[in-house]
């Protein structure tokens, strides 16, 4: 993605290299990178993961030292600019795209943060994977992540499908601002699990949906592989192809998320129309 030299987001906290001074619940061996699979792209954090941790033998307590630091490396501060440029970009697209709907947008924050983090939706550990808090309106990222996702669970990686996930979040974050994340809030504590489960699914295939449409709206920057970067991205989140990985057998009625091709599908639709208003992702829940 083409980035360089263009203007950095004001609103990213880079935490990295930071102690939160704190004692941490995470999972020993792969629990925690199922973990951090599972709440992938999520909205509110603590919810999945406090259930997986209920359930595993495999945990383990890790103490971090409070006042300790270090110096983030010249590929970290690299990577962080790319973060920031990315996290502007969608500042400037999303308060242009509802600014044309005559909806303000009001811009969420970033935290980058290695280890844990403290957020207005509880505390999480590295291994809840990105996720956005509509409590304090922040996306929060530990950008290690990624690196776990091309080696273990085989996405091609890349500079885009870093940026899918924060236009993922962000996506998130503009089903906060139209009141979206809030109104299926209140229907799924009306609502069986299974019901629950698909009003979740069509949250976060509409937030792939509005990443798509970030795309097309920065289809300037894109480079030859980014969109395949994406989609592969896409591809290796999705709950079929993770509970397949981890459990050797898929159960649709617990997709929180969406399969691999329902993200893909939404993702794309969002890029090829670029349009706000095709993202009605809850259509066949009417």
């Amino acid at each position: 993605m083409k980035w360089q030299g263009n203007r950095e987001s004001d609103n990213v906290e880079d935490r990295r290299g930071m102690s939160t001074g704190r004692k941490v619940v995470a999972g020993g061996g792969a629990i925690g990178i199922i973990i951090l699979l599972l709440n992938l792209f999520g909205g509110e954090t603590g919810q999945t993961i406090g259930s997986i941790l209920e359930q595993t033998n495999q945990q383990q307590t890790t103490t971090q030292t409070s006042g300790e630091t270090r110096s983030l490396s010249p590929e970290e501060i690299q990577l962080g600019k790319f973060v920031k440029t990315v996290f502007a970009y969608t500042e400037d697209t999303w308060t242009k795209v509802l600014g044309d709907n005559n909806i303000e947008y009001r811009n969420p924050k970033m935290v980058l943060f290695s280890e844990a983090v403290e957020t207005a939706c509880g505390s999480a550990s590295a291994a809840s994977g990105p996720f956005y808090c509509p409590g304090d309106e922040k996306v929060y990222m530990d950008l290690n992540f990624f690196q776990e996702l091309k080696t273990r669970f085989g996405a091609k990686g890349g500079d885009f499908a870093i940026a899918y996930v924060i236009a993922h979040e962000v996506g998130h974050h503009v089903q906060n601002v139209l009141g979206t994340s809030g109104k299926v809030s209140q229907l799924q504590q009306r609502v069986d699990e299974v019901q629950g489960n698909k009003l979740s699914v069509a949250l976060e295939l509409q937030a792939d949906f509005y990443a798509g449409v970030w795309a097309k709206q920065n289809q300037q920057y894109l480079e030859a592989d980014d969109i395949d970067e994406a989609l592969s991205a896409a591809q290796a989140v999705g709950d079929d192809a993770i509970q397949s990985r981890m459990q050797g057998y898929v159960n649709p009625d617990s997709f929180t998320h969406g399969s691999s091709e329902q993200r893909k599908y939404w993702f794309m639709k969002g890029y090829n129309t670029g349009d706000i208003k095709q993202g009605d992702t809850f259509a066949e829940l009417k």
